[in-house]
């Protein structure tokens, strides 16, 4: 397994995968640079899901949201990044939205 940024994410089979549970994970060390000032931006990343077939390995995670680091972009653009790039590569259950 790489222990440098890469944009790479691992997966592995759901050890579950007839029941529905809820993963949540707490990125406190996220940071990019603001593509207008250059200088670096930080957040924490909240990120949920349900697994279906797969689930999203944590080292490989930590690894890609660290690639993030010396990248000129937005929160709202990493935001929406990051999002889609979760439904691709271990495409969650849908979230139902409640009222």
């Amino acid at each position: 397994m790489p222990t440098t940024p890469t944009r790479a994410l691992e997966t592995f089979a759901n050890p579950a995968p007839d029941r529905d549970y809820t993963i949540r994970m707490q990125i406190p060390e996220f940071t990019c640079l603001c593509p207008r000032t250059g200088q670096p931006d930080f957040a924490t990343l909240d990120l949920e899901y349900v697994p279906d077939r797969l689930c999203v390995e944590l080292k490989s995670l930590k690894l890609y949201i660290w690639s993030f680091r010396d990248r000129g972009a937005y929160h709202e653009a990493v935001t929406n990044e990051i999002a889609e790039r979760r439904q691709n590569a271990w495409e969650p259950q849908p979230k139902a939205v409640l009222p």
